[in-house]
């Protein structure tokens, strides 16, 4: 396996585990429940860890499909300049994860508040990612492309090639 299929693979896992955290956390928040809370941090934790090398083989996966006919330069551009803000992002929402893991552990006064902040974050985190995860798709799927893009074989509208008439 390389990192190509790496990525491929563990691609999917920041969209659907965070979707899963923040039913988890705003079940927690809805019955006030502590540890059903912790659950939820805990997986957004997990999938902050799993980003990690989600980002760092895109770089591989970007050289093994960037020669492939079809492939647009500008679709790659536009998933590796979303994708490098979803990390940071994702990063922000372990970082508060962890802190408010430790609050609700040690009964901090912000500790409600802080887990408020994170499912409001989480939700942000969650559309960035599936952003992400859609411009990554459209890469090699021209099925499901919304916008035009130039491409040296022609232009792709909504994944269909248009004929181009220059005069």
């Amino acid at each position: 396996m390389d990192a190509t299929h790496l990525h491929l693979i563990l691609t999917h896992f920041p969209i659907v585990g965070t979707i899963i955290g923040i039913g988890i956390l705003a079940y927690g928040q809805f019955d006030k429940n502590d540890d059903i809370k912790k659950v939820a941090l805990v997986t957004f934790i997990l999938m902050a860890i799993l980003t990690i090398p989600v980002f760092l083989t895109g770089e591989e996966a970007e050289e093994t499909v960037e020669h492939i006919a079809g492939v647009s330069e500008q679709l790659i551009e536009n998933h590796e300049e979303l994708a490098e803000k979803a990390i940071w992002l994702m990063g922000l929402l372990g970082i508060l994860s962890i802190s408010n893991f430790f609050a609700i552990i040690k009964k901090l006064s912000f500790a409600k508040t802080l887990s408020l902040i994170i499912l409001v974050v989480s939700l942000g985190t969650f559309g960035l990612f599936a952003k992400v995860g859609s411009t990554g798709g459209e890469i090699r799927h021209s099925e499901i492309r919304t916008s035009n893009v130039n491409n040296e074989n022609g232009i792709f509208n909504g994944g269909e090639k248009e004929d181009r008439d220059d005069d």
